[in-house]
């Protein structure tokens, strides 16, 4: 009997880093996959991770991720992972060195966006981000009341 293609699931959580884009200003967004255990899975198929504290470094021409929280599988008992610990992200070398390079530039960084399931392995989205100082996030809030007058204006 031949073997059907599963389908991806609706109901697969992808998890956001919902204060990236109010604490950085965005350039540039890169897919990575991540080297995880079996009870990471998981816990990440059950919606459990934190992004808020999380980035990315190169090191030695591998890129980690810290910071990153993925709760502790309850099931798994002794057999389960370390939540905090650092985990290694797979990308292409030239995408390393690109940026490897662009990290060189004062105020870059590298943030995870996003967390989420693509033909069953887990990914991780990246992005290249320079923080936002106060002056630029009032201006964000400006610009995001005005739109929203002149969209109450064009109802009426």
């Amino acid at each position: 009997m031949a073997k059907t293609q599963e389908k991806p699931k609706a109901n697969e959580p992808r998890i956001t880093n919902r204060k990236a884009r109010r604490d950085y200003q965005l350039l540039e967004k890169v897919e990575a996959g991540v080297v995880l255990v079996g009870t990471e899975v998981k816990s990440i198929r059950g919606g459990r991770v934190s992004l808020d504290e999380a980035f990315a470094r190169v090191v030695e021409g591998e890129v980690w991720l810290y910071g990153t929280h993925i709760s502790p599988y309850e099931p798994a008992s002794r057999l389960n992972h370390e939540p905090r610990r650092p985990r290694k992200l797979l990308l292409h070398r030239r995408e390393i060195r690109k940026l490897d390079r662009a990290l060189l530039q004062k105020g870059l960084t590298l943030i995870p966006m996003a967390v989420y399931f693509r033909r069953g392995r887990v990914k991780i989205e990246l992005a290249l981000a320079r923080g936002k100082r106060y002056v630029d996030k009032r201006e964000d809030l400006k610009k995001r009341d005005h739109a929203r007058e002149m969209a109450r204006a064009a109802r009426r």
